[in-house]
């Protein structure tokens, strides 16, 4: 599902699962993840996350069909795509989004997560878990506040519909904007002829830093951890989740039916 290519200090990493639009399937993290360690054990300097297209997907993020129904949290720490996202952000070198499509739930997610985002004009990026009925993880959602602000995440989260890749840019989800036949030109020119002229260890400890002092600000109590985490039981529970994903799966309108005071 991944090929993998170094060349000229630059790890290329492509998901090649165009026909199911690159869905994060567990198979698909575990190739990612072996490939970002590839990266940085063949000592290069970046790393460029890449995709083949259909239909303009580059890709649709978690594989619906591998969320489990019995109510166990599709989102819980050790899942295969939430370690994914936590390998590209411990990975020590630079890895760098190249995007050429749409971006879809945990692909936005995978997104955010690089150092860097180039995509696109016609790129687009949405979080959708509110239209399957998924409560997104607290890790997720910090994520998104941060990189984002609160009230952007909020719109992207709510209402779960595709920001344009100029919208993206003016808030801060993405670095640069190329037409579609000069991005990689403007990765070259732009991102990586830059990142081989400056050096990796200077970069890969700025790189901690960033990430210790990301997490610096998000400590929360305790309580308010067991809250989030009753919140999100009573959403896997509920018919509402199976409904979400049933509906996606048969290719029809969902129909909802939970109201917000079943969670008080």
């Amino acid at each position: 599902m991944v090929q993998t290519t170094v060349k000229e200090r630059i790890c290329y990493v492509e998901m090649q699962n165009a026909d199911h639009y690159n869905c994060l399937s567990e198979q698909m993290c575990a190739e990612l993840i072996d490939a970002l360690k590839y990266g940085y054990d063949n000592e290069c300097v970046g790393i460029v996350l890449k995709a083949q297209t259909k239909r303009g997907v580059w890709s649709a993020g978690h594989d619906i069909h591998e969320l489990p129904q019995d109510g166990t949290d599709p989102l819980a720490f050790g899942v295969p795509m939430e370690r994914l996202l936590r390998k590209v952000q411990d990975t020590f070198i630079p890895v760098i989004a190249c995007v050429s499509g749409t971006v879809w739930g945990g692909a936005c997610d995978l997104c955010l997560s690089c150092d860097m985002i180039v995509s696109s004009r016609n790129a687009t990026f949405a979080i959708t878990p509110a239209k399957i009925g998924i409560p997104y993880n607290a890790s997720g959602i910090l994520h998104f506040i941060n990189q984002l602000g609160m009230n952007k995440a909020r719109e992207m989260f709510f209402l779960g519909t595709p920001i344009t890749a100029e919208d993206a840019l003016n808030v801060g989800l993405i670095n640069r904007v190329a037409d579609l036949d000069e991005l990689d030109k403007v990765l070259e020119e732009h991102f990586l002829a830059p990142l081989r002229r400056n050096s990796v260890l200077s970069i890969s400890a700025i790189k901690r830093q960033f990430r210790i002092l990301s997490r610096a600000s998000t400590v929360i109590s305790a309580e308010n951890f067991e809250r989030i985490n009753a919140y999100r039981a009573r959403v896997f529970a509920g018919e509402d989740y199976k409904e979400g994903i049933n509906s996606f799966l048969e290719k029809r309108a969902p129909q909802y039916k939970g109201k917000a005071t079943d969670l008080d």
